[in-house]
């Protein structure tokens, strides 16, 4: 039997607190507590799919962070690599949204332990070695100067060793903050050392300085497709997700993915009822990454990341917690009957 495909992931860890059902933050005094971020949950829904997904991280040296180890190992994450010190866990808060009244997330994650964790402080060498993918995202480029040199030295040993880089471009202006004028350059830095981006016309447009002005959202993403491959030699796929909007609870998703040969879309799918689409990207990046380590064809990948993506709207929390085999259900579209 062939070995697992080991990635590797750089990352905050969060724990997130949310009002139950749809109520406003603190309507009533109770906060749910769950476990997430970026890559993390790429992370644990690529071993929910029979990976070897190996977290690298910083967590504080108490029960919170403990708790939050013992939470990915419970989907399967290898966790070895993970650093532990005093301090703080990042945390945010989410009011979840409903009919026309969008979530809102609030950030509480300044001085966090993996924060304030010195680049020098991971052996990327080590950590890497027998890795055939490294995946991680803008926000550790946002969180300040440390984590992103880190996540840049993190690149320039996956180069060294051979490993893929994917990245998540997942621009967030309220953790850049007083830095937001350095988010253009430190993106494309990232991106020029990519073979697989996660980013639309609007990530594109913010790390290249251009505008993409077409009417359609396929063709603003051929567009950017086109800058971004003429602008990083280094980079094979491009890959995105296109949202409409009927109200917070009803929507539809499509999937984008360019080659440099050609561009492929999915049909679009009906969301309906949302239940939580927190992690909805990340499970369309852990989707397409699974289709690319079996072996699968560009459309394969894409319709598995684009139904991966759509299952996650139906799971509360941020992780998508559906197994491969849900997946194929969802595209071979079996219906809704109790499956007894």
């Amino acid at each position: 039997m062939a070995q697992p495909s080991r990635v590797v992931f750089f990352g905050e860890l969060l724990l997130r607190l949310s009002p139950p059902g749809h109520e406003m933050l603190l309507q009533s005094p109770r906060l749910d507590a769950r476990f997430g971020g970026a890559e993390a949950n790429v992370a644990s829904s690529l071993a929910i799919f029979g990976h070897h997904s190996v977290m690298v991280s910083a967590l504080p040296d108490h029960a919170i962070g403990h708790a939050c180890a013992g939470e990915l190992r419970r989907h399967g994450v290898d966790t070895a690599a993970l650093h532990y010190a005093a301090g703080r866990m990042g945390m945010y808060f989410l009011t979840p949204g409903a009919m026309q009244r969008p979530s809102e997330v609030i950030y509480d994650r300044a001085g966090s332990v993996f924060a304030q964790t010195p680049a020098a402080d991971y052996d990327w060498p080590r950590l890497l070695e027998g890795a055939q993918w490294l995946h991680l995202s803008g926000i550790n480029l946002a969180l300040g100067e440390g984590t992103a040199e880190a996540a840049m030295a993190a690149v320039h040993a996956a180069h060294s060793l051979g490993v893929r880089v994917s990245f998540d471009g997942n621009y967030r202006s309220k953790l850049w903050g007083e830095r937001a004028k350095d988010a253009p350059a430190w993106i494309r830095r990232i991106m020029a050392e990519a073979d697989l981006i996660f980013g639309n016309d609007r990530d594109i447009a913010l790390a290249l300085n251009m505008a993409f002005p077409q009417a359609q959202a396929d063709e603003r993403f051929h567009a950017a497709a086109c800058a971004v491959f003429e602008a990083f030699p280094r980079l094979s796929h491009l890959a995105s997700t296109d949202r409409r909007h009927s109200s917070v609870d009803d929507q539809s998703l499509i999937g984008l993915l360019a080659t440099r040969e050609r561009t492929y879309t999915t049909a679009s799918r009906a969301l309906t009822g949302i239940v939580d689409r927190i992690g909805g990207g990340d499970a369309f990046a852990a989707g397409l990454l699974h289709g690319f380590l079996r072996g699968m064809l560009e459309q394969a990948s894409l319709d598995f990341a684009l139904a991966a993506a759509c299952l996650k709207h139906s799971i509360p929390g941020d992780v998508n917690l559906a197994r491969e085999a849900e997946v194929r259900a969802f595209l071979q579209q079996e219906g809704f009957e109790v499956r007894r």
